[in-house]
């Protein structure tokens, strides 16, 4: 499969989004530091470049240009783009070199936690994984759901954005307890939100998350002038490695090579005002393809905004530097298939044990997991929701968790689950009824 580019489009899926035009030149205010009385005709001038910016017309026009401006801004208006964009018909109007049409994942957000909601999101666990589950369930159609998460900043607003997932208590944990408890699901594949990863987040995947589409290196680290974004600000890719092949990140820079598990694969943008996928981009995917490498072309926009055009432009450049490249094949997939298409991992044979003795649960897998530790969750008859730690007995293998007055007394609990990925990405999610001992345990 080294002769394939593997093109993997990531939707950063956060629903519905509202802008006023305040909210518009308070932006400008923001990123720029300019002033401007928030009006439709300043707005056109704007988009004109018809004020004196200083030599920053250009950049300004493109950041509130009229395309990135027209939000969906109600899950009517949402919905109708996702009927357009996922029938057959548009699909099959961008075929790969197997004849296979459009391919979308869908890295899903829970809005939680927010107190300020100035753009009128949608809030709440799972509201927006109710809405796709409804929609995919009419058409019929397969495109996987991921995981996309945006750590919770100090004011609480969902406007603003944060870089640490562990600073508001347990945010991170009770989305992903009610996915496991409630969706029977866990995420394999992992995407960032603003692109963000810190120590903390890169040590929290490393447990638990085999793959991530995080990295946003790019050739010109100064692509944009604006403050917001310089330095590192937020998603910092300076130091990253510029190549589509996947890598193992360092322990302690996430942005190097090193000897974590994971694989993190560089994923650029699309239809916003950086980082953008240029056709050089695209050149180098197929060049690095055709001296063997794996070669993983992803990029990222958000459903928010309408993605017909960006999906046109990403297929014109594709399709452009394929004819130069005769023998290298481009192919639409899945971000987890890609992963273990590009990278040859070979599947996992497992079995997995699991009992309760008294106040003892042991789980036992024959093989390794992908972490140390499988995730656990449990929801109490009370309806809250827990995350804890087992006790090791090996890592990657076998573990217990015991219950009493220092963890939760089993008749106090109402559901109990854990989950595990292998490093194939295969998720193993399992259960077991305290009371019976009956046990089940499924693999998606």
């Amino acid at each position: 499969m080294l002769d394939i580019v593997h093109v993997v489009h990531c939707i950063d899926t956060e629903g519905p989004l509202s802008e006023s035009l305040t909210n518009t030149f308070d932006r400008l205010k923001n990123i720029y530091g300019i002033k401007l009385k928030p009006t439709a005709e300043n707005l056109r001038k704007i988009q004109l470049k018809k004020i004196d910016f200083n030599g920053l017309e250009d950049e300004i026009a493109m950041v509130f240009n009229k395309n990135l401006l027209n939000y969906n801004n109600n899950w009517l208006k949402l919905t109708g783009m996702l009927k357009k964009i996922t029938s057959k018909k548009f699909r099959n109007n961008f075929l790969d070199s197997f004849s296979n049409g459009w391919k979308y994942n869908w890295f899903i957000m829970d809005h939680y936690g927010f107190e300020n909601n100035p753009r009128k999101r949608t809030l709440g666990i799972h509201k927006i994984w109710n809405e796709y589950e409804k929609f995919y369930k009419k058409i019929k159609i397969k495109d996987n759901f991921y995981f996309h998460h945006h750590p919770l900043s100090f004011s609480k607003s969902a406007n603003h954005c944060s870089t640490h997932y562990f600073n508001n208590q347990s945010i991170i944990y009770e989305i992903l307890n009610r996915k496991l408890i409630d969706k029977l699901w866990f995420p394999s594949v992992y995407r960032p939100g603003f692109h963000t990863i810190r120590p903390d987040s890169n040590w929290f995947l490393e447990q638990f998350i085999p793959f991530d589409y995080s990295n946003q290196s790019v050739i010109d680290n100064n692509q944009s002038t604006s403050n917001d974004l310089s330095n590192g600000r937020f998603g910092d890719w300076r130091r990253a490695v510029k190549t589509w092949s996947p890598y193992n990140p360092s322990h302690d820079d996430y942005q190097r090579p090193g000897k974590c598990r994971r694989y993190t694969a560089r994923c650029l943008n699309i239809g916003t005002r950086h980082k953008i996928l240029k056709i050089n981009d695209v050149e180098q995917a197929f060049y690095e393809a055709s001296k063997g490498k794996p070669v993983i072309l992803s990029f990222t926009n958000h459903d928010y905004r309408d993605m017909e055009n960006d999906i046109r432009y990403v297929y014109e450049i594709i399709k452009k530097v394929s004819q130069k490249y005769k023998k290298i094949r481009f192919k639409w997939c899945d971000a987890r298939d890609a992963m273990r298409s590009s990278l040859r991992l070979k599947k996992v044979k497992n079995k997995v044990y699991q009992s309760i003795t008294d106040k003892t649960f042991t789980l036992e897998f024959q093989k390794p997991i992908f972490g140390p530790q499988p995730y656990l969750a449990f929801k109490t008859k009370k309806g809250q929701y827990f995350h804890d730690n087992f006790d090791i007995q090996k890592p990657f293998y076998k573990w217990t968790y015991y219950f009493d007055e220092h963890t939760m007394n089993i008749d106090k609990i109402s559901d109990f689950r854990w989950a595990a990925n292998d490093k194939f990405g295969s998720t193993y999610i399992g259960s077991i009824d305290l009371k019976t001992s009956k046990s089940m345990y499924m693999i998606i």
